[in-house]
């Protein structure tokens, strides 16, 4: 009986995330010695460095098994930028509305058009159109928390964020039925399968909202299970999304926003979810760097540059001017658009899908989206944190996080 394990060795979700943490949190060490740099450019380019890019420690396959852990570490973050979007109060403040309507409906024509210009046409720019309008809740909640933000500008950010990935669903959503019709899918499924996906995610995330709302109100006198029901709920809810066939992004945000909008007392939706909530941010960006397709991203770097600066400016101005026409102060509307320039989980995710569904306009969907990620998220925490720092808002750095440039300074 042989009791050595087999050569090569067995990869598992567990061993991954241990790796993941562990060089994540090297990376952020080393990049907090800087500053003026954020830690995520850290997580991601110790994951590049890892991964099978440069040193090959780990392939595109043993990433592929550990996919479940960046499926949490997204739900929950989704899940918390559903809370920071309350349906109530955006029905009695419509300037958030017509600021995001305004900014994406800009960002959609001027990626759609730069597409042109790139020689990618119809459908497949339009689904790039689309992802392009999403939004990384994950770079904005993590600068934020590192930088101790709290303000008028990183709340309506956070606002803009959530609007930001339920129309860029909705219009993914949309685009959807056509997409098959050019698979010469059957009529069933060009019909039903949008509507499934939209309608069946919606009622998830809004079924377990009401579930963990009347669970809190239960269990209100016994706050130290609260973060239970929160993570289970979450869990639930992607692992009842994955059996369904259901969006496993779009579900834990609607999740999110119902919690906040019934929610009359502080009960769930104010959680503090402590510092544990910065493993599944180390996890999901070393991930993130570490699965980069450097050579696609090379292949369609122009297009990718022409998606980056076109959505970066139409951002940046569509939210800035539409602010600024309604009342909001000059440096409030300048600096609250820069926060939306990140793009990150929602993006892969429709990407992913249209990849899975279409192979044909999937290919070129997947490598100019995962190519502008990539440097979205590489620009993008500098410029979220610069912004942060020029808004106004107070900022109250966690001690933990300014430590090691203390030290150096020392």
């Amino acid at each position: 009986m042989n009791f050595l394990p087999a050569w090569p060795l067995a990869s598992n979700a567990l061993f991954f995330f241990g790796f993941l943490l562990f060089c994540g949190a090297l990376g952020g060490y080393v990049t907090h010695r800087w500053p003026w740099l954020p830690s995520i450019t850290g997580f991601m380019l110790v994951g590049l460095i890892a991964g099978p890019n440069v040193l090959g420690l780990v392939n595109y396959d043993a990433l592929a098994d550990s996919r479940i852990i960046v499926d949490v570490a997204l739900g929950l973050i989704l899940y918390r930028l559903g809370l920071s979007l309350d349906m109530k109060q955006l029905m009695h403040d419509r300037s958030l509305l017509i600021i995001s309507l305004v900014e994406s409906t800009l960002t959609f024509g001027v990626v759609l058009f730069g597409m042109g210009l790139m020689g990618v046409h119809g459908l497949t720019a339009a689904v790039i159109a689309a992802i392009a309008v999403s939004s990384s809740p994950a770079v904005l909640i993590h600068v934020a928390h590192e930088l101790g933000a709290s303000g008028p500008v990183t709340e309506r950010a956070k606002s803009l964020v959530a609007l930001n990935n339920v129309l860029a669903f909705l219009l993914f959503s949309a685009l959807l039925p056509l997409l098959y019709r050019n698979a010469e899918a059957p009529l069933a499924t060009i019909l039903g399968g949008p509507l499934y996906q939209l309608l069946g995610s919606a009622l998830l995330g809004g079924g377990m909202g009401l579930a963990l709302h009347i669970a809190a109100r239960k269990t209100k006198a016994a706050h130290q299970y609260h973060l239970a029901l929160v993570v289970g709920a979450v869990a639930f809810t992607l692992g009842a999304a994955m059996t369904l066939r259901l969006s496993t992004l779009f579900a834990p945000l609607v999740l999110g926003i119902v919690v906040r909008s019934i929610e009359r007392a502080d009960l769930i939706a104010d959680i503090e979810f402590g510092p544990a909530f910065e493993l599944f941010f180390i996890a999901l960006f070393v991930y993130a760097g570490a699965n980069l397709h450097v050579a696609e991203m090379l292949q369609y770097a122009p297009a990718a540059l022409v998606l980056v600066f076109g959505r970066s400016l139409a951002k940046w101005l569509g939210v800035g001017v539409t602010a600024g026409l309604l009342g909001a102060p000059k440096r409030q509307a300048t600096t609250t658009g820069l926060l939306l320039i990140p793009m990150a989980g929602l993006a892969i995710g429709l990407a992913d899908t249209t990849l899975t569904l279409f192979q044909m306009e999937g290919a070129v969907v997947s490598s100019v989206v995962l190519a502008a990620v990539a440097i979205l998220e590489t620009v993008g925490p500098p410029i979220s944190a610069k912004a942060l720092r020029l808004s106004g808002d107070e900022l109250r750095p966690d001690p933990a996080y300014e430590a090691p440039a203390q030290e150096q300074e020392s």
